[in-house]
């Protein structure tokens, strides 16, 4: 659902630039659809997918000598592998969102891909009806477009919309809707602006501007898996961004917006409310954008959201700042014995985001989400899922599957979860990922013995072992590197170039 819908942008764009006195060539490249490849061996090709996009659009348009890039894309990797590629290349360049999913429809309940993986759970637990499952399977997807919830998909869009890489109201549009064909059109017509005007994509990311999209990814709730793909679009535009301005950015800007997954809201109904351009205006005036940064339309963010009307009454997607949903930024970064380099933690949603229970430890995701199924993890458990980092894995599966069936038993806020590999931006729950350094490079990740003591603080930003240093070091010596689970191909190549989640997981890391 999330790719089907783009060829007609890509047609839209197309007849747009020649119409426009521009000879376009169009080139796709691969994707992987994380809702099928969830859960599975596939799924350790996803991250990996987005260096392979990069490279590809890097290769096509360099060795053609392009002008400019138009770059079309509607699921979780292929948007921050197309900004890669367009930061590395720095030609005028604009960013197309293929759109959000309008949503399906039980017993008057909203549905989303994540409706599904939460019925899972409840089915197993004995808390729904195998009728209700089965339409809720049945019903979740009724048409196109990216994952309906603030999650990686919608977060990304809506990133690059206050980056200043796509068009204003664009990154909340439904793919279904005609208003989408439309911003392709005008999005093309704006490529050849820029390239008449030799505005490039790095003279509008800067450091300036990456905080402005980081504080929109808070204000809106938004996808854990931000953090690992800013981290890597500022490598690629030769920004300096670390993982701590991402805390740094969080302890000053509120979520605003009442979004899933902890949220009642869909992408499409922040579109009604006032889109983005609503979220950065509220932010604008609380003195918490840049407003001074370019974007592609050729006027600055100030420019742009001059005319933008305040938000509207008859809404209660968008909070003001004075009534937020929480008063600071909800993709914590925790440090401690366990994660040195930094982890994040995604802590709305939660009553009370601080526990110190017994490990639970898996090495892998499957053996972890048998357990779950078997009513084997219990209220105050905190499950650790290790090897699955940038190399461990490899290619940092996300853990859905487990997170899923969690919260549909009813355990999201009273089990915890810490992992090195990452979370679906669907994920929500006592969950910590990004664990750095991960298992297989050594973190401490890969000494934690089952039953040991483990607390996760968000408060005091904390994740922390609670074992001695002696019995650490004794641990340590002990400890040897597993074999590597691939030797040879692209995740074999992934795996022995790919740099710690605390930097983003490029390859090209110095």
């Amino acid at each position: 659902p999330c790719n089907a819908g783009l060829q007609p942008l890509a047609d839209a764009a197309d007849r747009a630039i020649r119409e426009a006195g521009g000879m376009p060539q169009m080139f796709g490249t691969i994707t992987v659809t994380d809702g099928i490849s969830m859960g599975t061996e596939g799924m350790k090709y996803s991250l990996v997918s987005r260096e392979v996009i990069a490279d590809s659009i890097e290769t096509a348009v360099q060795s053609q000598f392009m002008d400019g890039v138009l770059a079309i894309g509607g699921c979780d990797k292929n948007m921050p592998g197309a900004m890669i590629g367009l930061c590395r290349m720095n030609l005028p360049a604009i960013f197309v969102y293929g759109g959000t999913i309008k949503p399906g429809h039980h017993k008057g309940q909203d549905l989303q891909i994540v409706s599904v993986f939460e019925a899972v759970g409840a089915l197993n637990a004995g808390k729904m009806s195998r009728e209700d499952f089965d339409c809720i399977e049945r019903c979740a997807l009724p048409g196109k477009g990216a994952c309906g919830g603030m999650y990686t998909a919608n977060t990304m869009s809506s990133a690059f919309e206050a980056l200043g890489m796509s068009l204003p109201y664009s990154s909340t549009m439904a793919n279904e809707d005609g208003e989408k064909v439309a911003s392709a059109e005008e999005s093309a017509r704006v490529l050849l602006e820029a390239v008449r005007k030799g505005l490039k994509a790095r003279d509008i990311v800067t450091r300036k501007s990456i905080e402005n999209a980081v504080s929109v990814i808070m204000a809106v709730g938004g996808s854990t898996n931000a953090v690992l793909h800013f981290l890597a679009i500022a490598h690629a535009a030769d920004v300096e961004w670390t993982i701590d301005d991402f805390e740094r950015v969080r302890r000053k800007v509120p979520v605003l917006c009442d979004l899933k997954p902890s949220g009642r809201y869909l992408a499409i109904d922040l579109h009604r409310a006032g889109g983005i351009p609503a979220v950065m205006k509220v932010l604008q005036g609380a003195g918490l954008l840049h407003g001074d940064c370019m974007t592609i339309t050729g006027k600055t963010v100030a420019q742009n959201l001059a005319d933008i009307p305040p938000l509207r009454a008859d809404q209660d997607v968008i909070r003001p700042v004075a009534n937020p949903m929480y008063a600071e930024g909800h993709l914590a970064i925790l440090k401690g014995n366990l994660s040195p380099e930094g982890c994040v933690a995604k802590i709305t949603g939660l009553k009370n985001p601080v526990m110190t229970g017994p490990a639970r430890v898996f090495d892998d995701e499957q053996s972890a989400l048998a357990a779950i199924m078997a009513g084997q993890i219990v209220a105050g458990d905190v499950m650790v899922l290790r090897y699955l980092g940038p190399k461990g894995g490899p290619g940092m599966p996300e853990m859905l599957a487990p997170t899923g069936a969690l919260i549909g038993q009813g355990l999201g806020e009273s089990v915890g979860l810490i992992t090195d590999g990452r979370f679906s931006g669907g994920t929500w729950g006592m969950v910590v990922g990004h664990v750095a350094p991960e298992a297989y490079a050594g973190g401490l990740i890969a000494l934690v013995h089952e039953g040991d003591s483990i607390t996760i603080d968000a408060h005091r930003l904390l994740l922390q072992l609670n074992v001695d240093d002696a019995e650490i070091t004794r641990r340590r010596a002990g400890w040897v590197r597993p074999a590597p689970r691939y030797t040879r191909g692209v995740l074999a190549k992934f795996a022995k170039n790919a740099s710690s989640a605390s930097t983003g997981a490029v390859l090209d890391l110095d």
